[in-house]
């Protein structure tokens, strides 16, 4: 189970990545690709990273399963694809009606990236909640967590730069996203039964 553990939080850390690296390319043709567009992507991610690191250690204090695990990735995975569809609209829209490119930037990654972004940023507190049974051992769970989250960032934004921008569309590369969420949602969900169980043993042996 720990090793399931480790790879759903280093697959969502490389979609966090590869979805903001796809956030230049979709913004690009309304807004340039300056170091503004830059600031107002990092930005916006960052501060949706925040809230959701700030929900999931929420939420993981409420009898955390793998079932609910599984949920957050569904969710991530339900907001996310819909922007295939709305993407174009929404920056067409704020490009008309907000003239600065700064601030129109800005808005438009919100308006696309924010949502999303706070559920992937759920999957790291949730994950070090589910592998700590103890207050000695959370430092080290949650070390090894995040070194494999980042990890998976990392070779999120290689991959993505390097290789998947050259070979598909963005759209078919947040499909891809998409199918990977789901993946690990079924993964986590049919991972519950079991890990159910082992904490129902845990607990009759206490």
């Amino acid at each position: 189970m720990i090793l399931i553990i480790h790879l759903l939080a280093f697959c969502g850390g490389f979609i966090i990545m590869s979805f903001e690296l796809l956030g230049g390319r979709i913004l690009a043709p309304y807004f340039g690709s300056g170091v503004y567009v830059w600031g107002s992507i990092i930005t916006i991610f960052m501060l949706s990273l925040a809230i959701g690191y700030l929900l999931g250690g929420r939420l993981s204090v409420k009898n955390p399963t793998p079932r609910k695990f599984a949920g957050i990735f569904a969710a991530s995975a339900i907001f996310l694809y819909p922007m295939i569809l709305y993407a174009q609209p929404v920056m067409e829209f704020i490009f008309l009606h907000i003239e600065d490119p700064r601030y129109g930037s800005l808005t438009t990654a919100a308006f696309l990236f924010m949502i999303p972004t706070i559920i992937l940023g759920m999957i790291s507190p949730y994950s070090v909640r589910l592998l700590v049974d103890n207050v000695e051992e959370s430092g080290k769970v949650a070390g090894a967590l995040y070194f494999t989250s980042t990890l998976g960032s990392a070779i999120g934004t290689l991959m993505t730069s390097f290789y998947l921008v050259l070979w598909f569309e963005v759209d078919s590369i947040i499909t891809i996203l998409t199918l990977i969420l789901l993946g690990i949602a079924l993964l986590a969900w049919f991972l519950a039964p079991g890990q159910q169980a082992q904490s129902a043993n845990t607990s009759t042996a206490e």
